[in-house]
This record gives structure tokens, sequence and C-alpha cells, in this order.
């Protein structure tokens, strides 16, 4: 059991998403610590910060499942002694409607969400930057590294070139295709590892947070994922940020972008 400290005001859950390491929220954890959190930033299971590691044997991660991550993260949760705030990324997004829909978390924020299974849009800009992987059907059970295009198209595409390759040499790892198959398979219908129960009136409440310029997850698939859990009546919002990227945990402005994630959660819960 891990006990949050007496003077701290609770526990932040951080969870990254596809080709990110926990390495990506080293910004938001230093801000959130110096707000007397307890932060918590764990990797998905067989991932660590060793990024030249990764890219030179991912196999590790061949063939992990969205439900395995999930799993991996729930019993991270259980091992706590009280209710975190849970936030997440991208994939980690997706990762944090499925912890709330399974009763853990006081409070969730999906950043730049992958959309959860019953959620029938998808944007060409989103197709486009899943095609390095979707693409390929025999990606499904291995890893995928992004070109420096690639990266610059889906995660900054309001920074120049050379400065995308930048944060993809720090920060990139290869991916798992296998999530991004299974999410892709269940958009039509409530299915799957992705699956969620939008009628769960017992869910904590959830904000999602879009990025207006995100190529992979534009504002309108948060919104529509958002609109999902209506016949619920739990507490379910969305908030643009215009000009933000897929990059947004780390793209220049990021502060403003945790300040208000946590604010929200802090009065949400």
């Amino acid at each position: 059991m891990t006990s949050t400290p007496a003077n701290s005001p609770g526990t932040i859950l951080l969870i990254h998403g596809l080709w990110m390491t926990p390495k990506s929220w080293n910004g938001w954890k230093t801000r959130y610590e110096a707000a007397g959190y307890t932060v918590i930033a764990a990797g998905w299971p067989g991932v660590t910060d060793d990024i030249e590691g990764l890219r030179k044997d991912s196999s590790i991660l061949n063939g992990l499942k969205i439900s395995t991550v999930v799993d991996h993260y729930a019993k991270l949760i259980d091992g706590l002694d009280e209710k975190p705030i849970i936030m997440g990324h991208s994939f980690g997004g997706l990762m944090t409607q499925l912890l709330l829909d399974r009763g853990y978390g006081k409070a969730g924020v999906a950043i730049d969400s992958a959309q959860s299974a019953g959620v029938p849009v998808l944007p060409f800009s989103t197709f486009k930057a899943g095609m390095p992987v979707l693409g390929n059907p025999l990606t499904i059970n291995k890893t995928v590294l992004l070109t420096p295009k690639q990266f610059h198209y889906a995660f900054a595409n309001e920074m120049s070139l050379e400065e995308a390759t930048k944060v993809s040499d720090e920060f990139q790892i290869p991916a798992p295709g296998k999530p991004l198959w299974q999410a892709a398979t269940n958009l039509l219908t409530n299915t799957g590892d992705s699956k969620i129960n939008y009628k769960n009136a017992d869910r904590a409440p959830l904000l999602f947070v879009a990025g207006g310029s995100d190529h992979i997850v534009p504002p309108k698939v948060n919104r529509k994922n958002a609109a999902a859990y209506k016949a619920a009546g739990t507490v379910t919002e969305v908030k643009e940020f215009p000009g933000r990227t897929h990059y947004i945990v780390g793209q220049d402005g990021w502060e403003e972008v945790a300040d208000y994630a946590l604010t929200w959660a802090e009065n949400n819960s």
C-alpha cells in the first residue's frame, strides 16, 4: 500500500500515450509536485524512459493490448490508500476513461484522448496520422516508429520540421500497433477492449481537453466522445485550447493546460 503524505492535497496519476514514455510528463510532474501533490507517472507495461534502449529493441511491446495496460494501472491504483486524480494523454486519455468506468479515480482528465468504442468519427487528419500503423496489417502485433515527417504531422504540426524532429529524438519510442487496431475496429460498435458503459452514473467527473490544431485527435472527436456520456447525467465537459497540437503536454504554453486541468479536477472531485 502506497500512502499519501498527511500534508499532501492528494495523488495524481499521469498516463502517457502511444509513442511516448513517462518522460513526456516531466514538466507536469514537477509542477504538480511543487503544488504539494504526490505524482505518479508510471509507464505502460514494458515502457520505461530508456528511449534509446526501446528504440534498439521494442519487442517487449509487441501485441500489447488496451486491456493489459488498463489492468496494469488498475493494479497500481489498488495499491494506493486513496483515489487519485487520473490524467491521461492520447491513448492515456482512453485509459483514463476506461479506469473511471471501472470506478477508479475521483476525477479524470483526458487530454487529446483517443476515442472510446462506439464513437464513430474519423476525420481525415486522424486517418492520415494513423496510416503508419493502420496502413499495414502486419503492424497489429509489432511496433512502429514514426519518421520525422510522420511525427511532425501527427504530433507537432505547429512547429517547424526541425523543431518537431528534436522533440521526436528526445521523446519518441516505437509504439505497439495493437491498441490502434483495437480502437479502430471498434469505432462503430461499443465492444472490445475500448468498450465503455456510457450510462454509468457512478463514474467520476471527466474533462476532455482538446487541442485546436491536433491532427491525431481533432476537437470534434473529443466533443463526440464526451456526448456519448450524456445519458449517464455525470459531469462531463470539454475544454478546447486553440493552436495546441497533439504535443499539447510539452508544447510552449503547456503550463496553462496543466493548471486548467488541475483546477478543474480539484473543483470537481
